[in-house]
C-alpha cells in the first residue's frame, strides 16, 4: 500500500508540472518570450543538484514528468544502450546544446523575441528526440544525455548516497522500479550507492521487500540490526 501511495503522489506532482512543456514548446512559437522559461528549469536543475542531486529531474522537470506520464504506457521499455550512459557522449551533448544556444543568441543579440524563439527551437527539437527515444527504448532515455541533467549529475557526485543494508538479497526489484534503470543493490565497499544519476524518487526504497534501502544512514543501520 505504501508503494502505491508513493507512486500516486509522484504521479500527481508530475501532473502539475508536465503542462509547462507543451506550453513553451507549442505556444512559444507564437509567444517567443515563453522560451526564457527554460532558464528557470536550467537554474532549478543545477541549483537543486547542489543539495539533493538530480531530484529536480524526478517530477519538477516538465519534460521528465511528460516522459513518465505519456511515454511510459507506450514505451518499449528495453534496456537503455550503454551509448547513452557514456560520459564522452554526455559531455558532447552538453557542448553541442550550449554551442547551439550560444550561436543563436549571438546572431539574434538585442532582439529579445528572436532570442526567446531560439530557446523554443532547442526545446522543440530536443523534445521530439526525447519522445522518439522514449517510445523506441525507454521513457527516460533522453534523461541520460540531457545536458542539464548531465551538469546536475556532475555536481551531484557523491552527494546524498543511497545506502544499501546487509539485508539486501539482490532480488532486482529495486532495479525494475528505478525510472533511470539504475541498480540500487550495487553497493561499493562503503556500502553506499552513489550513482549521481539517481533522481531520489524513492521508488526503489518503497519497492524493496527487505527494507534494505535508505537515503538515511542511521535508518539503514537500524534495518540491519532489526534483521
Amino acid at each position: 500500500m505504501k508503494v502505491n501511495a508513493a507512486l500516486l503522489r509522484r504521479t500527481k506532482l508530475q501532473a502539475y508540472t508536465w503542462v509547462v512543456l507543451p506550453l513553451v514548446a507549442i505556444s512559444g512559437w507564437f509567444y517567443p518570450l515563453l522560451g526564457f522559461l527554460l532558464f528557470g528549469c536550467m537554474l532549478g536543475a543545477v541549483g537543486l543538484s547542489i543539495f539533493r542531486g538530480r531530484n529536480w529531474c524526478d517530477w519538477m522537470c516538465p519534460r521528465g514528468a511528460f516522459l513518465d506520464l505519456f511515454m511510459g504506457p507506450i514505451s518499449r521499455k528495453i534496456i537503455i544502450p550503454a551509448f547513452f550512459k557514456n560520459e564522452a557522449v554526455r559531455t558532447f551533448m552538453v557542448l553541442l546544446i550550449f554551442t547551439v544556444i550560444g550561436v543563436q543568441f549571438y546572431l539574434a543579440w538585442g532582439d529579445i523575441p528572436a532570442m526567446g524563439l531560439a530557446m523554443v527551437r532547442v526545446l522543440t527539437v530536443t523534445t521530439v528526440v526525447a519522445i522518439l527515444l522514449g517510445w523506441g527504448i525507454h521513457p527516460r532515455t533522453w534523461c541520460r544525455i540531457c545536458p542539464m541533467g548531465t551538469v546536475a549529475h556532475w555536481i551531484a557526485r557523491r552527494q546524498q548516497p543511497l545506502r544499501t543494508g546487509s539485508s539486501c538479497v539482490s532480488c532486482g526489484i529495486c532495479t525494475k522500479s528505478c525510472p533511470m534503470q539504475l541498480n540500487p543493490s550495487g553497493f561499493d565497499k562503503d556500502n553506499a550507492f552513489e550513482r549521481s544519476d539517481c533522481l531520489r524518487c524513492f521508488s526503489c526504497v518503497y519497492s524493496c521487500p527487505k527494507k534494505a534501502l535508505s537515503f538515511d544512514k542511521d535508518k539503514t543501520v537500524s534495518c540491519d540490526m532489526a534483521a
